[in-house]
């Protein structure tokens, strides 16, 4: 193959469910690939497959994010690999646990991985990216980003995070040519609920996507230019709907004097 137009993608959470998946898919849109885990056994036999299906030039970087030397290695690339024009922030854990079921350590160690690694890979590559022009970042929200009712609260609040965080650098970055997209998945069938706590095999499956059908959705709507992509959602008038609603509380979201409802001073 040619000269590498497309650049380098590096994508966390990378060994198997959906990293795996946006690695297969972007590994034949021509990227070449940086691929983070902590599994070195996975992220090799997908780097070889992917290699010789492929063609593109594809490193395997085991590390645990939640670990701060592993961490500190994977920003290092980020900010130091001029190469890099894609980031996909899709490590991540989930819990279904409600709060008095819930082991408080392992919900830290949530936040740490959710909000804390995330915020630092981002913050590694966006000066990069704005220097150079150019850039994409994707970030791996979920549906209870919006709906925290769903599910274990910290796991919602850790997503309400990634989307407020999205949002906040669509609105910052919008004159530098960075796209920014968050992806809200809903029940997808990976081994995350596993892990989660609620075998998938629990969930009722009409709410269950495949996860290529998921990755693909979302893939579809970064080509069609969304910034949000909820990818089960039937209708995208719903969500524009929603945040036309969000914009026309801000400008009362702030004021000098409290709502007459309240009946407080003058």
């Amino acid at each position: 193959m040619g000269k590498n137009i497309k650049g380098t993608a590096l994508i966390t959470g990378a060994s198997s469910g959906i990293g795996a998946i946006y690695a297969d898919r972007l590994a034949n849109r021509g990227y070449d690939l940086i691929l983070v885990a902590r599994n070195r056994g996975r992220l090799n036999a997908l780097a070889s497959r992917l290699a010789d299906e492929t063609g593109r030039a594809i490193e395997v970087v085991p590390a645990d994010l939640g670990n701060k030397d592993d961490l500190k290695r994977v920003e290092t690339l980020l900010r130091e690999d001029a190469s890099i024009t894609m980031l996909i922030n899709n490590a991540g854990v989930g819990a279904t646990a409600p709060l008095l079921a819930s082991d408080v350590d392992k919900m830290e160690e949530m936040i740490t991985l959710n909000v804390s690694a995330l915020t630092r890979l981002t913050y590694a590559a966006t000066p990069g990216f704005v220097a150079r022009g150019a850039g994409t970042i994707i970030n791996i929200a979920s549906i209870v980003g919006v709906a925290p009712e769903l599910l274990n609260g910290v796991y919602g609040g850790t997503k309400a995070f990634v989307l407020a965080l999205t949002l906040s650098l669509q609105k910052e970055l919008a004159e530098k040519n960075i796209r920014i997209q968050a992806v809200l998945p809903g029940a997808t069938a990976t081994d995350f609920w596993d892990i989660a706590g609620t075998p998938i095999e629990h969930v009722p499956s009409e709410i269950v996507m495949r996860a290529e059908d998921m990755v693909d959705a979302a893939l579809a709507g970064l080509d069609q230019g969304e910034g949000i992509t909820i990818p089960a959602l039937p209708d995208a008038g719903d969500w524009a709907a929603y945040e036309a609603a969000r914009q026309k509380l801000m400008p009362n979201l702030s004021r000098s004097a409290p709502a007459a409802r309240y009946n407080v001073g003058g």
